[in-house]
């Protein structure tokens, strides 16, 4: 009677530990087998955002000063950058940033060329007006970016509170026929350095939802939970949480925020893919 008492409670208390144990998330140490999974569509769509976000600025820094010179001194561009502004003849009216036809080195250490080029009518400054950016052979690192991105300010007049209405169309090509396209609505907003006049300190949180097609045609959409946070001194996404919703229906939730660090907002190259209970750490590149 005694061994058979003793007998149950132990049966029970198995029972137990595995309902506990096997209802936590296992951490996999080992690296996964699925190319996308593994870094690829995360380190996608971290780059051609970062690419993206970073041309909105630098046609907001032309469009708001028409100087040339304050692009040089002030922007990150050294002696990189030329504007072109022809705002008095053409309608819309045209801005054109050219970097030249070779690589220079800016103050942030990026190699660009090429031209980006906005129309606009009205003031650039205006509240509710469209800008259309357009790319003409423009190279950032050796890295081309291409496409129509179309970019409503809004609430310019409240220092500090200025935000974009996004509509990308953007295409990100690496090397030879290899590129990425990145397409969607989002909602951009200008969360710090607005006040200094510096790009290097500026940083933005973006929202909504985009669909990414790698380069093997492999299509994901973004439904993108917790805002992502680009800061142009930073090369990757630093936090974020986004629904990942690949083309064969599986979903992931893709975390910017959990990397070496585990801090949100810290610059590193690392992120967290959940899939079901199973939790990978990501390295991106």
């Amino acid at each position: 009677m005694h061994y058979s008492t003793i007998l149950k409670r132990g049966v029970l208390f198995f029972a137990f530990a595995l309902f506990i144990f096997g209802g936590c998330k296992k951490t996999d140490s080992n690296p996964l087998t699925d190319v996308d999974d593994a870094g690829g569509y995360a380190s996608d769509a971290s780059r051609i955002e970062w690419l993206s976000n970073d041309a909105i600025s630098i046609v907001d820094a032309a469009g708001t000063y028409y100087n040339g010179v304050y692009m040089r001194t002030t922007n990150t561009f050294g002696a990189c950058a030329t504007v072109a502004p022809d705002t008095t003849t053409s309608n819309p009216h045209i801005i054109i940033i050219r970097f030249g036809d070779v690589n220079c080195q800016c103050l942030d250490g990026k190699n660009r060329r090429g031209n980006i080029i906005v129309t606009y009518y009205g003031q650039y400054t205006d509240s509710n007006s469209m800008h259309t950016i357009t790319y003409d052979n423009y190279y950032v690192n050796d890295v081309r970016l291409s496409g129509i991105t179309k970019v409503t300010r809004v609430d310019t007049t409240v220092v500090g509170n200025w935000y974009y209405k996004v509509n990308v169309n953007d295409t990100m090509t690496v090397t030879g026929n290899q590129y990425v396209t990145w397409k969607g609505s989002l909602v951009r907003k200008w969360v710090a350095g607005y006040a200094t006049g510096d790009r290097s300190d500026d940083i933005y949180s973006i929202s909504g939802g985009t669909t990414l097609v790698r380069a093997n045609g492999h299509l994901f959409t973004f439904d993108i939970q917790t805002p992502l946070k680009f800061a142009l001194n930073c090369d990757y996404a630093e936090s974020g949480v986004v629904n990942v919703t690949g083309f064969n229906g599986d979903t992931r939730v893709l975390n910017y925020a959990l990397g070496n660090n585990n801090a949100p907002g810290t610059c590193d190259n690392v992120a967290q893919l959940n899939i079901g209970e199973h939790v990978y750490q990501l390295t991106l590149y």
